[in-house]
């Protein structure tokens, strides 16, 4: 028993003084929510209190794997001299310091939340760079806030006394077997460790963030009881903060632009009349499909100039829908990742400088369809066929106001479908029959409802189920035939929801997160890149059909909707109401590269952020061949897109993303 007590020492110390640690943070948890009761606690429950703590132990374990990396090396790596006095006294001082800093800094961020609402990020060190009296002011603080430089003193002398050292003589050891036990779980433990990093060993996991907190409670501000510090902290290192540009003055900047929406006096335009009166609208249905990597181009209806004129595409079944729907003549993306397409088609919330979801502002507290319709007493529901929590779109879907959520947990307990046999074995629940579920389960809603999907199969690595490998076009890329697949699920939900009584009484709009690979030039520029499908299709025939004029984007379907629904509320949406703007007024903004873009009637510019780069009548030049900078800069342009991009930076950076009494 002593020889294997000398073997194991090292890891079982190390795991004892984890745990210990993990303890402290809990503690620090607990003094942020007594600190800061009037805001975090008044609305707290037994059940919400459990349904955060499966949340904070899995933001903690990755805090504390980030900090901790050094220290486990000391600890695990296989040298039997690391047991050494000397070693061990620098093990336990790298440990105490680490801790002991993170024990301070969530302490002290339970003051600062009372000024900021959220845990703190890396964009402090860039707040405050400028100041020359923080000394004074943490003093200060120190003074007002004794009992919690009491409180971290104890906590920290608390992780000294019960510090476990390892046990026995280095020298009394089998060199042999130690260092085999030691490599091993030194092997074992880097696995782990990268796993509890990321939140997570699937390949639906990418490494948590912030916004992921969003998951676990109701309101944003909780989430601050869900984080900690050090990891709010490390998660935004190198993220680019919102900066203020400051443009315009504020009276300047409302007058070219702003995100601040009042339907009721919007008055129709062009050949788009009000499709929907207002007295009835109110009951109108609307169903949104978020298709994984649905490029444009995959269509054949709205490419038939491609290719000479014979270009079918890989989606018959859309291209029969679009046949008896709306689109307009350009319809764009507005970021180039999954985690973009949510908060741009629900939430109107482009992606600029970084996807929302990884950014501070993941916590600010949100508009979105579901919240606002949630004003006209609709029900709500996102889908997701992929591991709950996946890609922080349950998170997402929760901080925007959906009611329920749908996930592969949810569809493997409905007995009428085939639970994990239905999986794809990397990333979800295969299209067809989670669409079938997404149908049947609306029709369990009542009325009027609003939901969206997010599908999954035309996903890296582009398969295919085994019993449809032969039915697709290959095409000329592997995500050709997973295009065709999806194409035939969404044709299998339709016939699904035609059958059912809520059908004739929903408007469905179908579009993409954003594109994906690309065989055709036009679709591979800086524009072209961010091309989608936006389609709107109404049973009923009330909409009209056809491709209009006019630019559309993802931001546009949330105040498009919210028109035509009659909504009669104030909102924050960056995109504008398709249906109460004029052809030549409507735009699209992109960002990539560390560029901004607009296009707007036959222009599209790309801007810096500082000055226009660029400049393309992109109608007659859709490769963008023809940089016309010199001879048309098109001010106008720049100025109405420093507009937007510092409307955006000041809403960001002031929580100022819902209209609030």
């Amino acid at each position: 028993m002593k020889l294997k007590k000398n073997i194991i020492s090292s890891p079982v110390a190390f795991i004892a003084n984890m745990a210990w640690a993990y303890v402290a943070y809990g503690l620090c948890r607990v003094l942020y929510l007594v600190e800061n009761w009037s805001v975090l606690g008044t609305n707290l429950s037994w059940s919400s209190v459990w349904e955060m703590m499966q949340g904070a132990w899995m933001f903690d374990i990755s805090a504390l794997l980030y900090t901790n990396a050094l220290y486990a090396l000391m600890m695990l790596v296989p040298w039997h001299l690391k047991e050494l006095k000397g070693w061990q006294r620098a093990a336990k001082c790298v440990y105490m310091v680490v801790n002991g800093l993170a024990i301070c800094i969530n302490l002290a961020d339970s003051v600062y939340f009372q000024y900021t609402g959220r845990r703190t990020t890396a964009t402090i060190f860039s707040e405050f760079s400028n100041e020359g009296n923080l000394g004074n002011v943490i003093g200060i603080e120190l003074l007002n806030h004794w009992y919690l430089v009491l409180a971290a003193i104890a906590l920290i002398y608390g992780l000294s006394k019960v510090y476990v050292l390892p046990v026995g003589k280095p020298w009394r050891r089998p060199f042999g077997i130690y260092y085999t036990v030691q490599t091993l779980c030194l092997a074992l433990f880097i696995p782990l460790c990268i796993c509890g990093m990321r939140g997570g060993a699937t390949t639906a996991v990418r490494p948590i963030t912030i916004s992921n907190a969003n998951q676990y409670v109701d309101r944003p501000a909780d989430a601050a009881l869900v984080l900690n510090t050090p990891f709010s902290l490390i998660r935004t290192i190198g993220k680019k903060p919102f900066v203020n540009p400051n443009y315009f003055d504020k009276e300047t900047l409302d007058e070219i632009y702003s995100p601040v929406h009042n339907v009721v006096d919007k008055i129709p335009v062009d050949t788009l009349t009000k499709p929907y009166a207002t007295d009835s609208s109110s009951t109108k249905n609307i169903v949104i499909l978020i298709v994984e990597s649905f490029g444009r181009e995959y269509i054949g209806s709205l490419n038939k100039h491609l290719d000479g004129g014979t270009y079918k595409g890989y989606t018959p079944f859309t291209d029969s829908l679009l046949s008896k729907s709306l689109t307009w003549e350009y319809t764009f993306a507005n970021g180039r990742k999954s985690i973009d397409g949510m908060p741009s088609v629900l939430s109107s919330i482009p992606m600029f400088v970084e996807p929302f979801f990884v950014t501070p502002a993941a916590t600010n507290e949100l508009s979105g369809i579901a919240r606002e319709l949630a004003n006209k007493s609709y029900h709500t529901a996102f889908f997701h066929g992929a591991e709950n929590g996946s890609m922080g779109f349950q998170a997402f879907a929760r901080a925007t106001g959906f009611e329920k959520y749908y996930g592969r947990d949810e569809y493997n307990q409905d007995k009428r479908f085939n639970g994990d046999s239905d999986f794809d074995g990397t990333w979800a629940v295969w299209d067809e029959p989670f669409l079938q579920f997404y149908a049947q389960t609306m029709s369990e809603m009542k009325e009027p409802f609003a939901t969206a999907i997010f599908t999954a199969s035309s996903h890296h690595p582009f398969v295919v189920p085994e019993e449809y490998k032969d039915s697709f076009p290959k095409g000329d890329k592997p995500i050709h035939q997973c295009i065709g697949y999806t194409d035939h699920a969404l044709r299998r939900f339709f016939e699904t929801a035609a059958k059912q009584p809520w059908y004739k009484n929903t408007l469905f709009v179908l579009t993409a997160d954003h594109t994906n690979q690309s065989t055709h030039p036009e679709y591979q520029t800086a524009q072209g890149s961010f091309s989608v499908p936006i389609i709107l299709f109404d049973p009923s025939g009330t909409l009209p059909t056809g491709i209009q004029p006019g630019i559309a984007q993802q931001i546009d379907i949330m105040p498009t909707l919210l028109g035509l629904v009659g909504y009669d509320k104030p909102y924050v949406a960056f995109g504008q109401d398709l249906f109460s703007t004029p052809t030549e007024e409507t735009w699209a903004v992109n960002f990539q590269n560390d560029i901004y873009q607009l296009t707007k009637g036959d222009y599209l510019i790309l801007f810096d952020g500082r000055e226009t780069k660029a400049v393309y009548r992109f109608r007659e030049d859709p490769l963008l061949q023809h940089n016309l900078l010199e001879s048309n800069p098109q001010p106008e342009m720049e100025k109405e897109l420093k507009a937007i991009i510092q409307s955006y930076m000041q809403r960001m950076n002031e929580d100022r993303l819902i209209m609030k009494d």
